[in-house]
């Protein structure tokens, strides 16, 4: 038979083999590093016989199936491993993910990370075990009787869940069994370095009306040594931690009486916040945007309107039941209708348009207790919101310019080489989730493609993650653990124009609909922020620095040359502090550069006499002396230029 590899060639085999020796005829150092393979476009463990003519390609621990596939047996393995020490557990589910794999377990008596010490052990028992890992595929009565064996309760659930004529397979691995997709690697033996890292409370589903269930996380690899530099870069990210950082630095705080998800900004913070919003709406503005101030509560009939009510209603807050309350009140999860509104406010002709809407929005998601983490998922947030009303031959020009503003803005905050780009489409396997047909979906993702290509812009596609009136272009970031939000985003809408009855007069003196591009130049305030925290470790650049400089007294006699010097900052417009304390001026310093403060002026007897001071920058050292007026020119050419350094 003739099997077709990845580059085209054609290779001949004598017989049904498995995908092993297959591998093994095009090279030994490939099969002996092969983690799975697929054939004819299905992934498949290396252990699958191969009888007919196919497609084949071999993938290894270097690649993105391979590590998912490597990754995801460890997951069994650790299941595994916690059922023998723990028989009475209910298993839930425990897929790979992008640095490593979890498993969501439902326990009797709690337990905490001082326990993972007996489950590795366990696991590495079961690794030295070398176990065989064989997929069974069953009928869907078998597979009820099977998990009705093995009394999990989690498993029922998933089990309904595979629609009818789809295959049901189980993997067992010695005396353990669980149901699952695959595929596998073919024996625990062939893992050869894992390490529980965390563990967590995680909603069954993610939702949090369900029972809390404990997520035990772990990373995996194929050489010992990639372990141990990945858990050494962990250690580092747990270090740049915004939520360990922006806490230490006294940045933002929250506290149990006011609740998750809602962070207080400190005067630090908030400065940093302040100073970050005026330079955004100031860049809108030169660009044509123009300032709305919407409320951050309405009645919900705008939503109902805007479709946000049946698509997005268990992500809002509320006031009021629907058949008991004559008004129900929403906390916006979004302005959009808000702006619609004003729009509508008094008729537009093609010359006004494109019209383009920015607001500073304090807006609000119910965002589940397991899913919030310090600033980049909250449940009020602050978001740099706009729309952009155009007519369809204005959308690409329009469509342009939202992402050259966010491109702008990423340059100057240091950003631009942190994010991927990620076009999200429709899922249209599940129409229910969004407005419009199948046609009106191909016709305004294939405009946004080309839009895309003719920008020139690297992009992946991920189907399912467009927003329920239309797709996105979402710029992605990933914080110091590796897990990836969506920082900012540019959407074309081709529903609510027509659901609120947005009209522009055309050339012909017609009525016609406008398109709507939704945008958030800087995204989330806050979820931004936490990116900057981590990127410069709490060291933000001299023009985003809460305290720019502070000024030491030597001793008691220069205090009051401190003071008079801090003033004279302050009236340039330079955000600077005294310290003027009786402590010894390495431990001012010491504190200046833990407050990572850009610039530390001393002045002492002689400094005090000549009327200079004495400069350190936090990363540089001493750089010298100077006058306060040269110090203050250096000072501001930095602000005004913006320079990272």
């Amino acid at each position: 038979m003739t099997i077709t590899l990845k580059d085209g060639s054609k290779m001949q085999l004598e017989g049904a083999v498995s995908a092993f020796e297959a591998a093994k005829q095009i090279s030994e150092g490939l099969a002996r590093a092969a983690v799975v393979c697929r054939i004819d476009g299905e992934l498949a463990a290396m252990n699958t016989i191969i009888d007919k003519d196919c497609s084949f390609e071999v993938f290894t621990f270097d690649s993105e199936e391979g590590r998912k596939v490597y990754r995801h047996t460890c997951s069994h393995i650790l299941a595994q491993a916690v059922m023998n020490i723990y028989p009475t557990v209910q298993l839930a589910i425990g897929p790979a993910v992008d640095n490593g794999f979890y498993y969501d377990f439902d326990f009797k008596t709690p337990i905490t990370q001082a326990d993972f010490d007996k489950i590795e052990a366990e696991m590495k028992n079961i690794i030295k075990a070398n176990l065989p890992i064989e997929r069974i595929v069953m009928s869907r009565k078998d597979a009820e009787a099977q998990i009705a064996k093995m009394k999990q309760i989690y498993k029922v659930e998933l089990l309904a869940d595979i629609p009818e004529g789809e295959e049901i397979s189980f993997y067992k691995q010695g005396d353990f069994i669980d149901l699952c997709a695959g595929p596998h690697l073919t024996s625990t033996g062939k893992v050869k370095a894992f390490k529980l890292t965390s563990l967590t409370g995680a909603y069954w589903r993610g939702n949090e009306k369900n029972k809390m269930l404990t997520r035990i996380y772990g990373t995996a690899f194929d050489k010992k040594q990639d372990l141990e530099d990945y858990l050494a870069k962990l250690e580092e990210a747990k270090l740049r931690d915004h939520n360990v950082v922006g806490r230490n630095l006294g940045l933002f705080m929250t506290d149990e009486n006011i609740g998750q998800g809602l962070p207080l900004m400190m005067p630090k913070g908030a400065k940093i916040l302040q100073i970050m919003q005026r330079f955004v709406e100031d860049e809108e503005e030169r660009r044509g945007y123009l300032l709305t101030k919407t409320p951050i509560m309405t009645k919900n009939n705008l939503f109902i309107t805007s479709g946000h009510w049946d698509h997005y209603k268990d992500k809002m807050f509320y006031i009021g039941e629907e058949d008991v309350d004559d008004e129900i009140l929403a906390l916006r999860p979004m302005t959009c209708p808000l702006q619609f509104t004003i729009y509508k406010n008094g008729l537009k002709s093609y010359r006004d348009l494109p019209v383009r809407y920015n607001e500073t929005a304090i807006e609000f998601r119910k965002e589940a207790s397991g899913e919030m983490h310090g600033l980049t998922r909250i449940r009020q947030f602050t978001l740099a919101d706009g729309h952009i009303v155009c007519t369809p031959d204005q959308l690409e020009k329009e469509f342009a310019g939202a992402v050259d503003l966010i491109v702008f803005l990423m340059k100057v905050f240091g950003l631009e080489n942190d994010v991927t780009y990620r076009f999200s489409r429709w899922d249209p396997k599940n129409p229910d989730k969004y407005v419009g047909t199948a046609e009106e979906w191909d016709k305004v993702e294939g405009a946004m493609r080309k839009i895309l290509d003719d920008l020139g812009i690297v992009y992946s596609e991920e189907w399912g993650e467009a927003a329920f009136y239309g797709p996105k272009l979402d710029i992605q970031g990933k914080n110091v653990h590796g897990k990836e939000d969506t920082l900012f985003t540019v959407q074309i809408d081709f529903s609510l124009a027509t659901r609120f009855d947005m009209i522009y007069i055309d050339e012909n003196g017609e009525k016609a609909r406008p398109y709507i591009i939704h945008r958030s130049s800087i995204g989330c305030y806050e979820r931004t922020l936490a990116m900057l925290i981590e990127k410069y470790n709490g060291a933000f650049p001299m023009w985003l620095a809460p305290e720019q400089a502070r000024v030491l007294s030597l001793t008691d006699r220069t205090a009051e040359n401190a003071k008079a010097v801090v003033a004279e900052l302050k009236a340039a417009g330079l955000r600077a502090e005294a310290d003027i304390r009786s402590e010894k001026l390495g431990k001012k310093i010491r504190e200046a550069q833990l407050d990572k403060v850009p610039y530390v002026l001393v002045i002492g007897d002689k400094e005090a006499e000549q009327g200079i001071v004495s400069v350190r920058h936090r990363s540089e050292g001493d750089i010298g002396t100077m006058t306060v007026k040269d110090f203050i020119a250096k000072a501001l050419l930095e602000v005004a230029t913006k320079e990272i350094k």
